[in-house]
């Protein structure tokens, strides 16, 4: 039989007591890519977007969606998040989202990361679902695709 780590005896769902556990500093990135067409692209690189500039606004949304992840994620713990970066390299084919994350607490900060690399691609999406739908309304190109965390770093109670 399986231990949970958030499953009581009782079998009740609860989150995790971190309190005894020191403060360190700890540092996660995360990436991943939506596939646009490449008129979409272009447009995106020239800022001709009708929605606006499409690559600071997904900045702006991913950088919130890190400050609220706890809110989103049923056993994320609130923490203090120390700083975000999110940055964008846009190929010919894709744009790739990296989002790096730094805190100073309890518990990690992979999730974070990762969610604010969902919603920035998420916004890119909304952004230019106009120009990404076919005659039928379908988006035979757009598709997020190979988030993951990249880096995970942790530092001492003492080196802190």
């Amino acid at each position: 039989m399986p231990v949970f780590t958030h499953i009581n005896d009782k079998n009740e769902v609860y989150m995790v007591d971190v309190t005894e556990k020191p403060d360190v500093s700890r540092e996660a990135a995360a990436s991943g890519k939506i596939y646009l067409r490449p008129s979409t692209l272009k447009a995106i690189a020239e800022g001709t977007v009708v929605k606006g500039n499409v690559l600071a606004t997904a900045q702006v949304a991913g950088t919130m969606a890190v400050k609220q992840t706890w809110a989103l994620v049923p056993m994320c713990h609130p923490i203090p998040v120390g700083g975000v970066n999110i940055s964008f390299t846009q190929t010919d084919s894709y744009i790739e989202a990296v989002c790096r994350v730094k805190t100073y607490g309890k518990t990690g900060i992979e999730m974070e990361a990762i969610t604010g690399v969902l919603i920035a691609l998420d916004t890119i999406w909304d952004m230019v679902k106009s120009a990404e739908k076919d005659e039928h309304g379908q988006y035979p190109v757009t598709r997020i695709e190979d988030v993951h965390v990249i880096e995970k770093l942790k530092g001492t109670a003492d080196s802190a």
